[in-house]
């Protein structure tokens, strides 16, 4: 049936306004498409992506709020509409992602709706799989998956949603060194001078690809502009429509305390901590007698690299509470942290000092051991077998601080513990697990007093040299 002359000459204003606005394109291509108050905003900010107005762009919101359905799937489509020879490269944590969001642009481009919108941007035939695909206006569409090759490609637009699949991949610090990799070496690489870059992510990881950009920012890094949306923002729903407030609260309950403040909140770091709490944290005023002393380090062998060394001296009474004590912390050259532990061994004159094995221990013990010759400066040291899981190292520490057994030093900051395991840095955890690990392995250098004496057995009473006061065991 002919439209009427209103409908046509309504019909002319809304393809008028899906040209122009980005929210209209997505409800002129996609008529089932609800629009929240956050969606707007995402839109105003790719659509100043589209102008040149923003070079680099954030946006973090939580699942199920709508960002890829606007920001992966709808813009791609009008911002090839608009600049018919644009080259675009999206990426995701999977090459299968990606290439389902690339199937999906394919179909809007190819639909009558888009069509009617922007005649004559075709696709070619020579050129329509769903992971690679060209128009007739001189444009490419090609998805790829985070760390794969993008040899021969290049990107007017860089689009990355999701760079990691969940939260095995995020606290893999192997992992976010390989997407971190991957986007300096490969994607960057493939910019137009003129590119423009959008992550579109929750956040897992306080050390997860946004996190490093931003920390980049201040060495002169490019600038990037941050749209992050919580899901409850001064005390209401970011999505009220779909995602009450009641709703939210039972997501917080299921998920816990991490995954509602990393990925719905947008803050990987819960200011009242998860895998270590901050109510289990208590500090001495005067430390007990009669502690035995012991020393641990968390090594960093590049010097001014992202990691610190970390040095801790630590005292366990006889009912096997720790204290902490003293320690050093920095990013400097392997000559000066070796004269910093040396200094605490004269200081507290410990009965051992932990480090982990493998390839930190070759690398460190044969220097550490001349200087100490040369200094005359002695102390058993000891190596404990490393383990990968970071979380797992820390579990004899995390259920001694769990259980009130753990006290640290007046003024001590405890912020690293309170993110671990999504902080950036987890050097003084490490140095707490060591100690932690000691004690559950009955480390032959952990002596412990038996204050009990020993019952008298068949008429025999331990001699002085070996009597209950002086005894020892190993714990």
């Amino acid at each position: 049936m002919p439209l009427s002359s209103a409908q046509a000459a309504q019909e002319l204003l809304n393809r008028r306004a899906a040209r122009t606005r980005l929210i209209d394109f997505a409800q002129y291509t996609l008529p089932t498409y609800e629009e929240a108050g956050h969606h707007s905003l995402i839109a105003q900010k790719l659509e100043a992506v589209e102008r040149g107005d923003i070079k680099r762009l954030m946006i973090f919101m939580p699942p199920r709020h709508g960002k890829s359905e606007l920001a992966s799937r709808r813009f791609p489509a009008w911002y090839m509409g608009r600049n018919p020879n644009v080259e675009i490269i999206a990426a995701s944590y999977n090459s299968d992602l990606a290439a389902d969001f690339g199937r999906e642009v394919r179909s809007i481009v190819n639909s009558e709706e888009y069509q009617a919108l922007f005649p004559g941007l075709l696709l070619r035939q020579d050129s329509k799989a769903a992971d690679r695909w060209h128009t007739t206006g001189g444009g490419a569409y090609r998805a790829s998956g985070v760390g794969t090759a993008m040899t021969g490609r290049g990107a007017d637009l860089l689009l990355i949603d999701d760079p990691v699949k969940d939260r095995e991949e995020a606290d893999s610090e192997l992992r976010r060194d390989r997407v971190w990799d991957w986007y300096r070496s490969t994607a960057y690489t493939r910019l137009s001078p003129n590119g423009r870059v959008v992550v579109i992510q929750t956040r897992w990881h306080e050390d997860d690809l946004s996190g490093r950009l931003l920390e980049q920012m201040g060495d002169e890094g490019d600038q990037w502009e941050v749209l992050s949306l919580p899901a409850i923002i001064e005390g209401q729903p970011l999505w009220g429509e779909r995602f009450t407030l009641e709703r939210l609260d039972a997501i917080k309950r299921t998920v816990g305390a991490r995954e509602w403040s990393a990925l719905y909140m947008q803050s990987p770091q819960p200011d009242e901590g998860t895998f270590f709490q901050r109510a289990w944290f208590k500090e001495w005023i005067d430390k007990p007698k009669d502690l035995r002393i012991y020393g641990t380090s968390d090594y960093a062998v590049t010097d001014g690299g992202g990691d610190y060394t970390v040095h801790r001296v630590w005292g366990v009474d006889s009912k096997g509470a720790i204290y902490r004590l003293d320690g050093w912390r920095g990013q400097t050259s392997s000559d000066q942290w070796i004269e910093e532990k040396l200094n605490l061994i004269v200081k507290h004159k410990p009965l051992a000092w932990f480090g982990e094995s493998g390839v930190i221990q070759k690398a460190v013990e044969p220097m550490l051991k001349r200087r100490m010759r040369e200094r005359q400066v002695w102390c058993r040291l000891e190596w404990v077998p490393s383990i990968h899981d970071k979380a797992t190292r820390a579990r004899g520490f995390q259920s001694r601080a769990a259980m009130g057994e753990v006290w640290f030093e007046p003024g001590a900051d405890v912020s690293e513990f309170l993110v671990f395991p999504a902080g950036k840095h987890d050097d003084d955890v490490d140095t707490a697990s060591l100690m932690g690990r000691a004690l559950d392995m009955a480390h032959p250098a952990i002596l412990q007093n038996v204050q009990a004496t020993k019952p008298k057995r068949d008429g025999y009473m331990p001699s002085n040299e070996h009597d209950a006061e002086n005894d020892w065991r190993v714990v």
